[in-house]
């Protein structure tokens, strides 16, 4: 379980986080929208630890990020994709996904070559294996990304606009291997501004405003016409999506 318990982050005068109160559960997919500089990203660094919160705390498992001690332990559970992929350009696809687990988690080299040759299968690269990640499509290094994140084994899977800078076939290409992690349970948390990704894969979706959860709902409530027609906020950023 993922607790945001009355989490503040601000960068100068500006507000990025105001008084978050969030659960996440085992089995969620949650996605994330809202405007630009709503703090979707930063919610996504609290987890991971890369942002400590100003006030408030943020728990994995009981685990405080704001604890220094306790931060590599949360690492372990829990694994980023980022939006630019962050391959290493020097490395093969198949190293850039064993490089963890041999060198963090201690998998001996042999079990960590296995794992990865399973899951670049998985998603359809097993003969990229051997090549650089300069030598790929950009919805397959998104897709390498996925599976170097899924080495570590972890938990919570944390996603960060990974199909905004694809072009519609290969975020179609990503999106199916994420359906997948869905539907086996995965614990996923991902912010995106594609609302056919969040409609896809989603199994609950927030809304951030000015650093303020102001909707929690159900995927298929939030995209209703109900809900949208009592919440102007939200029929705005609908409507202006393209989704009504």
């Amino acid at each position: 379980m993922i607790e945001f318990d009355k989490v503040m982050k601000r960068y100068g005068d500006k507000t990025i986080l105001d008084a978050i109160d969030l659960q996440i559960d085992t089995g969620d997919c949650l996605a994330i929208l809202g405007g630009s500089g709503a703090g979707k990203s930063t919610i996504i660094n609290c987890i991971n630890g890369l942002v400590v919160p100003d006030g408030g705390d943020v728990r994995l498992d009981g685990l405080s990020v704001s604890h220094a001690r306790q931060l590599a332990e949360i690492r372990k559970k829990c694994a980023t994709v980022f939006q630019s992929f962050n391959l290493y350009p020097h490395l093969t696809n198949i190293e850039n996904i064993t490089l963890a687990p041999i060198e963090v988690l201690g998998v001996k080299k042999t079990d960590a070559i296995a794992e990865a040759e399973k899951l670049l299968d998985s998603v359809g690269l097993a003969e990229h294996a051997h090549k650089y990640p300069a030598q790929i499509s950009g919805g397959q290094m998104q897709r390498v990304g996925i599976c170097r994140a899924l080495a570590m084994s972890p938990d919570y899977l944390l996603l960060d606009e990974v199909t905004s800078s694809l072009d519609p076939e290969m975020t179609a290409e990503v999106v199916e291997v994420l359906e997948q992690l869905a539907l086996e349970g995965r614990t996923m948390v991902m912010v995106t501004h594609e609302l056919v990704v969040a409609r896809k894969i989603a199994t609950r979706i927030i809304f951030l405003e000015e650093g303020k959860v102001i909707a929690d709902e159900n995927k298929n409530d939030f995209f209703s016409k109900e809900f949208s027609s009592a919440n102007p906020r939200i029929r705005a950023f609908l409507h202006k999506s393209g989704e009504i």
